[in-house]
């Protein structure tokens, strides 16, 4: 078992050699980064150790003796990382969470009942809308009941969110977002301002919106799964480790 120094200062381990090989495969690491075996207290060259490089020099057999008061992990405490939440997965969580929004917001357009529906129609198509039918009191508490629903919901998938890097959807799911790429909790910023809000305003924005929505579709099909407010906000979807 191996303890490497990242580039950020920040210690990523234990975990195996055969992790530390993929992340020098992946580019994560190199024979240059600095690491220890479990047990040591010296800092060395991933290039020291012969499990990266042949050419280094074999330690001493009684170095392969784990050592039980082992440093803890300071960022990775498992040996593997969480396997990478599968496509299909991530789109039916975000179909879950899309429809719970549909769900909340009937009552209050069932309130609002067909005349308010009518008189949008109508603006949409640019013709001169027909107030006569609407009620201002049926208006208002439409409005409200639509405005209570969605708030609630947006709180409560807030809250999921920086508390667990999941959302309903992808709680039903078991998937969740966390940290790029150590794996640590996402947190409010990276959760959800970073990766939600942030991304949603950019969608608004005329034509721009609409290219980065496509595009941020797309990045899911990347080797590391990461779509463009992934990328924004510093974070992966990982799936939930069983017990």
């Amino acid at each position: 078992m191996f303890t490497i120094l990242g580039a950020d200062g920040k210690e990523y381990g234990p975990v195996t050699a055969t992790k530390i090989a993929e992340w020098i495969a992946g580019g994560r690491a190199n024979l240059a980064t600095k690491a220890r075996r479990a047990g040591d207290a010296e800092w060395q060259t991933l290039g020291d150790f012969v499990e990266f490089n042949p050419a280094a020099t074999p330690p001493p057999l009684a170095a392969e003796t784990p050592v039980a008061t082992a440093a803890p992990a300071v960022t990775i405490p498992a040996a593997d990382e969480p396997e990478l939440a599968d496509r299909g997965v991530r789109l039916g969580a975000f179909l879950i969470d899309y429809l719970l929004s549909v769900i909340v917001a009937v009552p209050g357009f069932l309130i609002l009942g067909p005349a308010f529906f009518s008189v949008f129609l109508s603006a949409m198509r640019g013709q001169e809308p027909d107030f006569s039918a609407l009620q201002a009191g049926t208006l208002l508490m439409g409005l409200a009941v639509l405005a209570l629903g969605g708030l609630t919901l947006l709180v409560i998938q807030i809250v999921m969110l920086s508390t667990r890097g999941q959302t309903i959807g992808k709680r039903m799911l078991g998937i969740r977002v966390v940290r790029y790429p150590e794996g640590s909790q996402a947190g409010f910023v990276h959760g959800w301002l970073l990766r939600n809000l942030v991304p949603g305003i950019i969608q608004m924005l005329p034509w721009i919106g609409f290219a980065f929505w496509i595009a941020d579709a797309c990045f899911i099909f990347s080797q590391e799964r990461r779509c463009l407010h992934d990328l924004i906000a510093g974070t992966k979807v990982v799936k939930v480790a069983k017990p």
